[in-house]
């Protein structure tokens, strides 16, 4: 069988490099020259675990990167899909260029699935017309789906084997031809329904788990307010057999919590208020971070006049929304940086798993730890990374001009020898 899968990113790259490792012919596009030339060369653009293993295997075998489509049995559409910043819609601009780049070499009996995140109704209403102008009967001469992703950053080639899966399709052929792709790596179950309900469960997958960080975030805010340590009620909370509080953060990020929540809120926003206080709550986590910043500044007797004078240096750990990986979408971090230049503040930012230059050069990342903290005021750390799970308390003592750390990822244990003050979501109003 022979796969072309469009897009080339988290998603598209790992899920054809597990096709062609079971012994499809592969073939991956991405308009990026630079992602193409790479992949092609055998270097990879993305951290995570097993791809590069997995593409010395494939390379110059039966997967090659490329700029255009060709002609297959199966496409695929991994491409993104933002929200359109007018009305929170979901911006289908991606997927319907990567439709249009298909047509020229689809075949009868050829499957489209489309992988992307997308609205309710987006199948029907805007993915099969385009198909059906190029005069194809979906269900009878090309058959399509949707089989949204569900993968955890650092875990994707796992995840993408073992969880269960939903395909949803046009019709219910179009369904089975699609649910036949994705049996010959997937081990987990595969859900079969129609395509809307499965826009839907997907887009509600990541809802939920947004919802429900907010909550932990609102917490935060409100145990600050009284005083009470928020860390500890979470803690004691869960003891309950069916309570499961979230840690709370600095905000949300990735493509899909901070994004496809908006999805269903822009198509009936009278009903999905809950949805809408959970992004605005998620989304006002890089303020609230920055104001108690401010406030240990202030209080820890840091620096306290005014800040572009006194050239206050904060040294940024971390930039990833998610733990030991590379991934910047969307990552409330990013909101913080910006925040605190606007400020004035001195920024040395470092974050150990981001190799790609552009984005190094872009926010001038640090190469090391040492040269972050040294002679910094205070260090904030924004991303979940092993490597600040256990920090050298003795190095930050000796380095920095104060050794504090306000950890907004609650990672970080109490210096046993007070060296370092530790402060974070449970300890801020102290």
């Amino acid at each position: 069988m022979k796969i072309c899968v469009i897009g080339q990113g988290y998603i598209g790259l790992p899920t054809a490099m597990l096709f062609a490792k079971n012994g499809c012919d592969v073939v991956g596009v991405d308009v990026n020259d630079e992602v193409v030339n790479n992949l092609n060369d055998g270097k990879i653009h993305i951290e995570e675990k097993g791809m590069n293993e997995i593409l010395k295997e494939i390379i110059n075998n039966n997967y090659k990167a490329s700029l255009t489509p060709e002609q297959a049995d199966v496409f695929i559409i991994t491409v993104p899909t933002p929200a359109k910043m007018e009305d929170l819609s979901c911006d289908l601009s991606y997927v319907h260029a990567a439709c249009l780049s298909i047509i020229p070499v689809l075949e009868k009996r050829n499957t489209v699935i489309v992988e992307s995140t997308i609205a309710p109704m987006s199948m029907d209403n805007f993915i099969k017309p385009i198909f059906e102008e190029a005069n194809f009967k979906i269900g009878e001469d090309l058959f399509l789906a949707h089989c949204p992703e569900r993968v955890l950053p650092g875990k994707i080639i796992y995840e993408l084997i073992n969880n269960d899966r939903i395909v949803g399709g046009i019709t219910p052929k179009c369904t089975q031809k699609a649910v036949e792709v994705y049996k010959i790596f997937v081990k987990g179950e595969i859900a079969k329904t129609e395509a809307k309900t499965a826009e839907m469960s997907k887009c509600m997958e990541n809802t939920f788990r947004d919802v429900n960080i907010a909550l932990a975030n609102e917490l935060t805010k409100i145990c600050q307010k009284i005083n009470v340590n928020a860390l500890d009620v979470i803690e004691l909370a869960n003891k309950h057999p069916r309570v499961n509080i979230h840690s709370p953060g600095p905000g949300v990020g990735g493509h899909c919590l901070a994004i496809d929540p908006y999805f269903i809120y822009a198509l009936a926003p009278e009903q999905a208020k809950i949805i809408k206080l959970a992004r605005d709550t998620n989304n006002s986590m890089p303020e609230f971070v920055v104001d108690n910043l401010k406030n240990i500044i202030k209080n820890e007797n840091i620096k306290e006049n005014n800040i572009k004078e006194n050239n206050i240096k904060i040294a940024i750990l971390g930039i990833a929304y998610k733990g030991n990986t590379d991934d910047i979408r969307e990552s409330p971090a990013l909101k913080i940086i910006k925040l605190l230049e606007n400020d004035g503040y001195d920024l040395s930012i470092y974050d150990p798993h981001i190799e790609n230059e552009n984005i190094k050069n872009s926010y001038c990342l640090k190469d090391n730890l040492e040269e972050a903290i040294e002679n910094a005021n205070i260090a904030l750390i924004l991303s979940d990374h092993n490597e600040f799970k256990n920090l050298d308390y003795d190095l930050m003592e000796n380095l920095m001009e104060n050794p504090v750390i306000f950890d907004t990822k609650n990672i970080v244990k109490n210096d046993p020898n007070n060296k370092v003050k530790i402060i974070n979501f449970g300890n801020l109003s102290r």
